[in-house]
């Protein structure tokens, strides 16, 4: 029995506690953005080839390619 005497503050102090970081993040905006993060995961900063991938989606280029060269070997 005397140990509900103690147990029972610290629970009560440790919700409020959980209570009070969770309005902290909702406030500081931690949930803003949930789809964000998730995404981002899934595509590589570094990667070369991703804002080619963005430009091809937006559709051909205005620009048309030069023909090539027939008489030059082929780059490796």
């Amino acid at each position: 029995m005397p140990a509900l005497y103690v147990m029972i503050p610290a629970a009560l102090l440790i919700v409020a506690i959980a209570v009070y970081i969770f309005f902290w993040a909702v406030d500081s905006g931690q949930y803003d953005d949930l789809d964000g993060p998730a995404h981002s995961v899934l595509f590589d900063d570094q990667d070369p080839k991703h804002l080619a991938a963005v430009d091809e989606a937006d559709g051909p280029p205005n620009t048309p390619t030069p023909p090539a060269d027939k008489d030059q070997a082929p780059h490796a």
